[in-house]
Order: structure tokens, then sequence, then C-alpha cells
């Protein structure tokens, strides 16, 4: 994970408490994300910790289906077990989807646990408070924005990690301006797919489409 992809996903940390929490400074920012860093992090732990008993289970259950069937039980005690042919295609479809769970919870706490180790990365703790800087200085022009392009749209009601997606990426668009146009875009789209409904991708797309062309970014 690059360090801008991590500032920005550490960001949404950030901004998901900037609406209940008043005053904050930069410090303040820092603090919030070490905190929830951590947690994050802890909780990957709790679910690596319950994917490999997920898998040590579904291998003994393996294990006793193998030593169980006639083939096995029809041969002598002190001899291995011989392969045999698996089992129903819907159980075994079962346990695949399980194994898929675990694999993408596992890649989670992979990315939560590299995310911990590019916080500690000064880069990264200074593009966040940036990021959450700028926003708290333009605040009104960035919601005038979403509000503009989000015809029918009540900014209050929209789904609050859209709404702070959109805050980043125009945030970045808009004052920060040191990142290309394209990867922004992406990012937040990817963000959206990752974090929020299914259609939030195509709206943050659309919104930050329209802002780049009023705005006329290059």
């Amino acid at each position: 994970m690059q360090a801008r992809r991590a500032s920005r996903e550490l960001a949404l940390i950030l901004f998901s408490q900037m609406d209940s929490i008043k005053n904050l400074d930069k410090w303040d920012f820092q603090d919030i994300v070490l905190k929830s860093v951590r947690t994050l992090t802890n909780n990957s732990f709790d679910e690596l910790k319950s994917s490999a008993a997920s898998i040590l289970n579904m291998k003994n259950q393996v294990e006793e289906y193998e030593s169980n069937h006639p083939k096995n039980l029809e041969r002598p005690l002190e001899v291995s077990n011989i392969p045999v042919p698996v089992i129903l295609t819907s159980d075994l479809q079962g346990r695949l989807d399980e194994l898929l769970n675990i694999v993408e919870k596992t890649m989670l706490a992979l990315e939560i646990a590299e995310m911990a180790t590019l916080e500690e990365n000064s880069d990264v703790k200074e593009y966040i408070v940036k990021i959450a800087d700028s926003f708290k200085k333009n605040k009104d022009e960035i919601d005038g924005q979403i509000k503009k392009f989000a015809f029918g749209w009540d900014i209050n009601r929209l789904v609050k990690m859209d709404k702070d997606i959109l805050r980043i990426a125009i945030t970045e668009l808009l004052f920060i301006k040191d990142a290309p146009i394209k990867v922004v875009i992406d990012e937040a789209v990817e963000l959206a797919k990752k974090y929020s409904t299914d259609d939030s991708a195509s709206f943050v797309n659309g919104i930050l489409g329209k802002v780049v062309i009023e705005n006329n970014l290059k």
C-alpha cells in the first residue's frame, strides 16, 4: 500500500469523527488517527486468530471425513488412510466460500497492519494532517461543491462514508493540488467500493468529475 493511499484511508477514520468533535487542531488529528490505527490493528489480530481457528476446523473435518470413509474403515488400523472421493459439491462449495471469507479477512488484517506501519512514516502523518487542516479551513466551500452537484440530495442525508470520501478528494483537488487528478479520483472510487454501498463508486466518480469540469482542473 502506497503512503498516499494509506493517508487517504486513515483520513477517513479522522473524518468520521470530525462532525462530532469541535475545535480540533493538528495535534488532535494525529492523536485520533494513532488511537484508531491501534484499534484496527488489535481487531486485525483477532480476525487472524479467528481465521486460523476456522482453517484448522476445516482441516480436521476433512481428515475425519477421510478416516470415516468406508474404503479406509475397511483397511487395517496400522496403515495410512488412502485418498477418497470429495464430499458433495454443495458441501464443498460452502466450505470454499468460508475459506474465501477467511482469506479476505486475512488480507484486510495484513493491509491494516501495513497501514499501521505506514502511519509511523512522517510523510503519511503529514499528509493526513494536511488534508484535515485544509478541509477545516475550507469546509463551507468543499461542502458547497458537494451540494451543488449532488442533485436532489441533502448533504446532511448523504451516506456518511460517501460524504467523507468526497470531502477528502475535493480537498485534494481544490486546495492541496499535489497529486494527479486521475489518481485522486480513482482512489476515491476505490475507497467507495471498499467501504461504502454498491452505488457509491459511481456516485463519487460522478460528483468528482463535475468538480473537475466546474473548476477547470487539469
